[in-house]
């Protein structure tokens, strides 16, 4: 596969197996929801699919870079915001990395094959930490706000071969470990401090240096995707993900199944939106962001394992 330098790091939204395991694969391949109907579908498991480019990309009403956890609730809250605001029928949004999301902003497109998209968000949600940050160096955000949470688990395959019991656990050396990518993928930095606060210093150097070394543990480029799949095909045996990830795995099917993380050694995010001071959709981005954080965006949330913020 021929590779270009695009100037931040390629995103493979294809994921590409061995020919041995293309059948197992296929079964199990994003995008995990119902295409949008119409027009003529093209979509071939592993060769031609891109899960996380979603809607109407050709002039929306609303645009929305999301960090890539949500993915699986966005459809739900789509279809129940166009219902409770009928005017806005053409939303097209993201649902990858936020380092990815915040280099699309910066840079001012992304490219992913030989697709380049210009559109600039109205709203960017990822970490609240992510965007005050943004917001202190770059004066992005007319409003950040705050409006759920969410804490770690370990996903492992079902039935849980390889008796993974704790955090500590992976660092064992026959512990194949998914891991996100520190430098776009905030989930990384939570899961790091998980495992100080499970076994210190020495597991981190373990997990993030001695087995990556080693091949047993492999950094994604796109956790939410990458992980479950690689599980799946049996490539990891094991990796730190949001909660509501597995639980969606399983809600769908696979065969997923998730170990808890004790509240002591646990690791909470908190997610916001920002509205962008330049959006080009402003009326839309304010109803957008009161609708998520209204009663009935949180009851969506919910249902998909979040913790909304109750004001």
């Amino acid at each position: 596969m021929q590779m270009f330098n695009l100037g931040f790091p390629l995103l493979f939204l294809t994921l590409i197996f061995p020919v041995s395991s293309v059948s197992a694969a296929e079964e199990t391949a994003p995008p995990w929801k119902e295409p949008p109907g119409g027009g003529v579908r093209f979509t071939v498991p592993c060769v031609n699919n891109v899960p996380d480019l979603h809607g109407n990309i050709e002039n929306p009403d609303l645009v929305i870079f999301f960090g890539g956890n949500q993915f699986m609730v966005l459809p739900d809250i789509m279809e129940a915001f166009k219902q409770a605001h009928p005017q806005y029928r053409k939303v097209f949004y993201e649902t990858l990395p936020p380092g990815i999301l915040e280099e699309q902003i910066k840079t001012g497109s992304l490219v992913i094959g030989n697709l380049k998209i210009t559109h600039r968000p109205d709203i960017f949600v990822a970490g609240e930490k992510r965007l005050r940050n943004l917001d202190k160096s770059q004066g992005y955000f007319e409003s950040i706000r705050p409006y759920f949470k969410n804490r770690l688990a370990i996903m492992v395959y079902q039935g849980n071969p390889k008796n993974i019991q704790s955090l500590a656990d992976l660092g064992r050396e026959d512990v194949r470990v998914s891991m996100p990518n520190p430098e776009t993928e905030g989930i990384a930095e939570k899961a790091m401090d998980a495992y100080r606060k499970a076994k210190g210093e020495s597991l981190v150097t373990t997990i993030m240096d001695k087995k990556k070394a080693e091949g047993t543990t492999f950094i994604t480029r796109i956790h939410h995707r990458q992980t479950p799949m690689r599980i799946m095909a049996d490539e990891s045996d094991a990796g730190p993900v949001w909660i509501t990830e597995p639980l969606f795995q399983q809600k769908i099917g696979h065969p997923i199944d998730l170990v808890q993380i004790p509240e002591a050694h646990n690791v909470w995010g908190t997610t916001a939106a920002g509205i962008m001071k330049d959006s080009r959709h402003k009326t839309a981005a304010r109803d957008f962001v009161n609708f998520i954080t209204s009663e009935k965006g949180k009851s969506i949330y919910r249902e998909y394992g979040f913790t909304p913020i109750e004001e």
